[in-house]
């Protein structure tokens, strides 16, 4: 957004911060909430996000700073994360992906894996309940990764988790757990070669022995794997394509995450860690997004 739109927006964000440095209570939460209503219909004359990622980083070392015990900075995180939720919402975000759980955490101290295992399991508990936001905002969860990996009561409680938001149809919160862009580019692989190789193998047993040399040919060319085989395999295959990434804590390496559908969108990588992570944060991740929107549209064109 530029011109008149991001004086605007300068202009609402230091009211905001104003505000919320000379005024207490209800009072500072009814303004706070105005300014914020208005930064959005300012954001929204520009593109709006379809798509944002986020790798909520710095949750230990939150706990650290404060001296918490294991697993307070992750309840935390979570408290941020319903946050953001909310303002993807109120923004008009369709989709949000968020990095819960690496593959490589399994390497983790067996103790420290099990809390987060717990944790997972206590915050689904609360997603599904009446009065969360999931309920009030009809958020659809939609969990991606190696699934199997986890215990089975985890996973009991990530189909149940599912199908129960699977009508619900304003936002869909896709939870990366377990998840590494290496395991799903393999597994799209795997997925494709085996499909191939059902395929050939029906095609065989319906012509029979008796196929030409042109028809042998032909097949081979169709048994080709494509890069929209691989694509439509993928996990991420349930989302739109990624406008922006947004990791927390300062750090600017991926980890593992979405790098095949990274390539193309907006990265941002403020210093807060994932609790301290705001609104201002996040309003400015959109606003370099919609500065940056004619680059990535003419990229994406040029496939």
């Amino acid at each position: 957004m530029m011109g008149n739109g991001g004086s605007l927006m300068r202009f609402f964000l230091r009211k905001t911060m104003e505000t919320e440095s000379s005024v207490t209570g209800g009072y500072r939460r009814r303004f706070t909430g105005f300014l914020r209503k208005c930064m959005f219909s300012v954001l929204s004359m520009g593109p709006v996000p379809n798509h944002i990622a986020f790798i909520m980083d710095g949750n230990r070392r939150y706990a650290k700073k404060r001296n918490l015990q294991l697993g307070e900075g992750h309840r935390a995180g979570f408290a941020s994360l319903m946050w953001i939720l909310g303002y993807c919402y109120e923004l008009g975000v369709k989709y949000v992906t968020i990095y819960a759980f690496s593959i490589d955490n399994f390497k983790r101290r067996p103790n420290e894996v099990q809390v987060l295992m717990d944790l997972m399991l206590e915050k689904i508990d609360e997603l599904l309940k009446e009065e969360s936001l999931v309920r009030q905002y009809g958020i659809q969860l939609y969990f991606i990764g190696n699934l199997k990996l986890l215990s089975d009561n985890v996973r009991e409680a990530v189909e149940r988790a599912m199908e129960i938001t699977a009508k619900n149809n304003k936002l869909v919160l896709l939870i990366c757990v377990p998840y590494t862009s290496t395991d799903e580019i393999l597994h799209a692989v795997e997925e494709s070669c085996q499909d191939k190789l059902d395929h050939s193998q029906a095609v065989k047993q319906t012509n029979g022995s008796t196929d030409h040399c042109n028809q042998t040919s032909q097949e081979d060319h169709e048994h080709d794997i494509k890069v929209v085989d691989i694509e439509k395999r993928m996990y991420m295959a349930a989302a739109p394509d990624l406008d922006i990434l947004i990791r927390s804590s300062g750090e600017t390496r991926l980890s593992n995450f979405l790098l095949y559908q990274s390539d193309k969108c907006q990265l941002y990588s403020p210093a807060a860690l994932w609790p301290e992570l705001g609104l201002w944060h996040f309003v400015w991740a959109v606003l370099s997004y919609q500065r940056s929107y004619s680059y990535f549209e003419k990229k994406r064109k040029q496939l």
